[in-house]
Parts: C-alpha cells; structure tokens; sequence
C-alpha cells in the first residue's frame, strides 16, 4: 500500500510540473508578436515618411521588451490615402494607424483610439489672420499643446496678393474673393486639409462648404500644394498651422522662389482648434488584447525619451503621447456632424 501510496504521489508531482510548464510555454508563447504593422496616412512625401520612420522598427521592438512582449517584426507602411488607412485598421490588415481624429472617426467601429499626440505649440495662436501675419517668421513654442489651428494661406499670384492685401488692411473677404481664387484642398477626411477649413467657410461665409468653391484641386500632399502655390498654379491652400515652417527651405530651393515664404505668403483665415492626431489600434487585429494595448501605451510615451525617438515621432511634428479614450474626441463628432449635414 505504502509502494502504490509513493508511485501514486510521484505520478501527481510529474503531472502537476508538466502542467506548470506548459503553463509557463504558453504564456511564453502568448508575449511573442511575430508581425506589428504600422500604418501612417500620407501628410507628407511617402518616401520622406518611411525613411524618416525606420528607426521606429527597432524603438518599438526595444520598448515593448520592456513591456515583457518579444515583437519579432515591425512593418512600416503609408497608405495612399487618409481612408486606406482607416480600411486597413477595420479590416485588420493593420494593427496601428497614426491617424487624425477625423480619420478615427469615420472608422471608429473598426479601431480603438488609444493614445493622443502632443505637440509644441506656436508663437502665435489667434482667431485673427493678421496676428499671425504681423508676426512672422512664426516660430516654435515651448509649451506643449494638445492640439493645433488649420490656416488658409494666399500666395505670390497677383490674385492671392490682391486678398493678402485685404485681409492685413482689416477688411472682411467676401465670398466672390474666395470664390474666384484658385484651392488647393486635401482629402475630404483630413483636418487641416479639408475639414475644418470647411467649418470656416460654413461659420463665416453663410453655410457655405470647400464643396461649394468653383476652383479646387486636391493635392496627393502638402509638398505639392505648396509647389503649386510656389507656381502660381493656385492662389490658396489650407493647411496646418505649422506647415510654412516645413517647407521654408523648399520654397526657396525645390521650388524656385527668390523671396523666402514668410515675405510671400500671408495667412487669411484661422481655423478653430483642432484636436490633435490619434495613435489608433484595430479592433479586429488578433494580436490586440487589453494587455498588449496597454504596452503599445506605454512604449509609444516612452519614444520622446531618446533623441533618436524624438526624431522618428517629429515626422508629424509630434513630441510626445499621452493616453486617450474615445469620448476626448467628442468635440471632432460635432466637427463630422457639420459636415455631414452640409452635404445633405
């Protein structure tokens, strides 16, 4: 009896240490990501983003080991456009988009947001066109803003002079002044391209929308909307707020002007805040558990801690990221809901 006793006792002990170590393999297994992919929309020259952004291959895979997850791949890749993106996100062909709020919005039953950039804020931040224009070169801020204005900016042509020439003397623009300038726009969902510049016309010029102006032309970026205002091509694009500062020196060398942008350009008309740019994740994504989310968190607020960091993320003039949850972009479903009644 004592014999079976022991032989019985021994088999339970072997069992229960297969057990633990299985255990121990799956959980192993459960923190290894074979393939993260990272999806950015196109703001700026595809070939500028993925360059400037390889480092994020090796930063993320060094932060999430800290989190305990082995990432044994990260794929960078720019949609070839603000929807492909969020298509990509909903149907699981990606697991993280860098995406603006009005991107997240229209394809929030497909992703998640989880965090939210910050950004330096800028030496100028007015309701006023002409605040902006008589301060110029418009220069870095060191406060950190969570989120950013949308300008319309006139040009060297002779028409986009006569509408500067307007709005610094204090006179309000009509809408045959803008009706008869030339646009450059951006994607229907891209903030600073499109959307909130369409509020400002609504808000100013009678419900009025970008849709409603006789002569637009969507760029495929801003580089080439600023190449066609350079031109001449257009009298106007709308942007963000920061964007002279990124193409100061193309404007004087890729696109062959003598005078430097801030002599050239003027701003005529200042955007309400917009909320700024989502780090979203796919809800359909397999690899996205609560746990591995929280670690995405917490390796992409780490990113700001490095130089090499610093530089990757500053691709969309990040400078850092702090948590976010759907409900703080509340005020961008109110910016969509202008917009969708406007088209009806």
């Amino acid at each position: 009896m004592k014999r079976t006793a022991f032989v019985l006792l021994l088999a339970i002990i072997c069992a229960a240490t297969l057990f633990a170590n299985g255990t121990k393999e799956s959980a192993a297994e459960s923190k290894v990501i074979d393939n993260l992919r990272v999806y950015y929309v196109p703001s700026r020259e595809p070939s500028e983003i993925i360059t400037e952004t390889a480092p994020l291959k090796e930063l993320l895979k060094t932060e999430l080991a800290k989190e305990g997850y082995t990432v044994n791949n990260v794929e960078i890749q720019v949609g070839t456009s603000y929807e492909a993106v969020g298509v990509a996100l909903s149907a699981g062909t990606a697991d993280v988009g860098l995406i603006p709020a009005n991107t997240y919005l229209l394809y929030d039953d497909g992703c998640d947001v989880i965090l939210t950039a910050t950004r330096d804020g800028l030496s100028v931040d007015s309701d006023d066109p002409r605040d902006w224009n008589n301060n110029e070169p418009i220069t870095a801020s060191d406060v950190q803003a969570v989120g950013y204005r949308a300008l319309m900016i006139a040009g060297p042509s002779e028409k986009a002079q006569a509408i500067r020439a307007k709005v610094n003397a204090g006179e309000k623009l009509s809408w045959d002044d803008l009706n008869s300038a030339n646009w450059a726009v951006m994607s229907s969902t891209s903030p600073a391209g499109y959307v909130y510049p369409t509020i400002w016309l609504m808000d100013n010029y009678d419900g009025k929308t970008i849709a409603d102006l006789a002569h637009t032309v969507q760029a495929d970026s801003y580089g080439s909307a600023f190449a066609r205002l350079a031109s001449g091509q257009i009298d106007i694009l709308v942007t963000y707020a920061d964007a002279r500062r990124d193409y100061e020196d193309d404007w004087t060398t890729s696109y062959g002007r003598t005078a430097d942008i801030w002599a050239e350009t003027d701003v005529i008309g200042v955007t309400p805040m917009i909320y700024n740019d989502t780090v979203s994740v796919s809800k359909t994504s397999a690899i996205m558990t609560p746990e591995f989310i929280e670690a995405l968190q917490n390796a992409f607020m780490r990113l700001n801690e490095t130089e090499e960091g610093k530089r990757v993320i500053a691709i969309y003039s990040h400078t850092g990221y702090q948590k976010a949850v759907s409900s703080d972009y509340d005020n961008e479903r109110k910016a969509q809901e202008l917009i969708r009644q406007a088209g009806n």
